[in-house]
């Protein structure tokens, strides 16, 4: 197939790396390495775009660029990736339409309070539209599909399991002796949290894992915090860090993903409330590198993670059940040890990506096929 792509949130290549990045990333290069044509036909932002007239005005002359190239081009079907009323695919429909060609959405996101919010509220008209113009919705979240079903008929709805590239994401025994020695942890238990350093949820995620740890070395745990990632809030949570946990927390800065994996064996918890997380690519990362989880229930940690099985989760409205499932953890290596071993195994069974993916390019070639 030759597939016009299209990310209105956030284009391939885009400095500000996030789990729904590096989602639309591999979803274009596994179409191309299973030897389609997958090109990204524009780089236009779509986030807020209705409340900024300079915007639209781009917009315009980018719909009639991408006519007069993919004119020439022939693509079979048009994909677009991450559609929601912050970023609604403007550019999509309206080419697709033009190009006589099929229009799928992957990740499409419907939420209806969204249309009692005035700012929000233009975005989620121009996003219902798309979503009700597109020939199929793929969506990787179980919430997602649900709220999708409320507007489209089943057929056009596909949920497919969210995944990594397990093989990438293996404990690796050296890569935890020199993250340790490192770190200089000796005997202690070491929790991991992992974000971006963004205002809002992220960063009140990494200040409740810091408190949680602060108040369990209160009580005598022998734990060390090593937390990965960077961001413009760096020196609010090293302050925020050295004063609720002294030198029993180290920040590793933003880790290449491709080394992640030697950072996730070095330690023995993974623990990130995830307020919001849509899904949190980082949960079955770690868990995939024989880790267990502690996370809230409520969002995307309740999907990737099986509570009882692969790590601990709890409600949002009971704060305190998150510091007592790292507590229970710490106290307890047998069952961090099973846990973590049921996790890698999980993942590799439910979320290989190259398995779920291949359904998916299974039904984008039924869909161009009917052109």
């Amino acid at each position: 197939m030759k597939i016009a792509y299209y990310m209105p949130f956030k284009p391939l290549g885009h400095p500000n790396p996030s789990g729904d990045l590096i989602l639309g990333t591999e979803i274009h290069d596994h179409l191309n390495r299973a030897g389609h044509q997958c090109r990204l036909v524009s780089r236009l932002r779509c986030r807020w775009i209705y409340l900024h007239p300079g915007k639209l005005l781009h917009l315009f002359f980018e719909r009639q660029r991408i006519l007069r190239n993919q004119k020439g081009d022939h693509p079979n079907i048009w994909l677009s990736y991450h559609c929601y009323y912050k970023a609604p695919d403007l550019l999509g429909p309206w080419c697709a339409r033009r190009l006589q060609i099929p229009y799928v959405v992957f990740q499409g996101i419907y939420s209806t309070k969204r249309r009692r919010q005035l700012l929000a509220r233009p975005g989620f008209y121009l996003n219902r539209q798309a979503l009700l113009s597109a020939a199929m919705v793929f969506t990787n979240k179980r919430r997602d599909e649900k709220n999708l079903l409320r507007l489209l008929p089943p057929e056009r709805v596909q949920y497919i399991p969210p995944g990594i590239h397990t093989a990438n994401f293996t404990f690796s025994d050296t890569g935890r002796q020199q993250q340790r020695q490192e770190w200089n942890v000796r005997d202690k238990v070491v929790v991991m949290a992992a974000a971006m350093f963004r205002p809002g949820v992220k960063s009140e995620g990494l200040k409740t894992v810091m408190n949680s740890c602060a108040e369990l070395i209160r009580n005598g745990r022998n734990i060390h915090l090593v937390i990965a990632g960077d961001g413009r809030c760096r020196d609010e949570l090293h302050a925020f860090a050295r004063k609720a946990m002294g030198n029993r927390v180290t920040f590793c800065g933003r880790i290449p993903r491709n080394e992640l994996a030697s950072v996730y064996s070095g330690a023995d918890i993974f623990a990130f409330p995830g307020v919001e997380e849509s899904l949190g690519m980082v949960y079955l990362e770690a868990q995939s590198c024989g880790l267990p989880v502690v996370a809230f229930s409520d969002w995307g940690g309740g999907e990737a993670v099986v509570n009882g099985q692969t790590g601990l989760t709890s409600l949002a409205s009971s704060p305190h059940l998150f510091t007592e499932n790292i507590d229970r953890l710490i106290l307890d290596a047998e069952l961090r040890r099973t846990l973590g071993q049921q996790a890698a195994t999980h993942v590799r069974d439910h979320h290989e990506l190259s398995r779920g993916y291949a359904g998916f390019t299974e039904i984008l070639e039924k869909i161009a096929s009917k052109r």
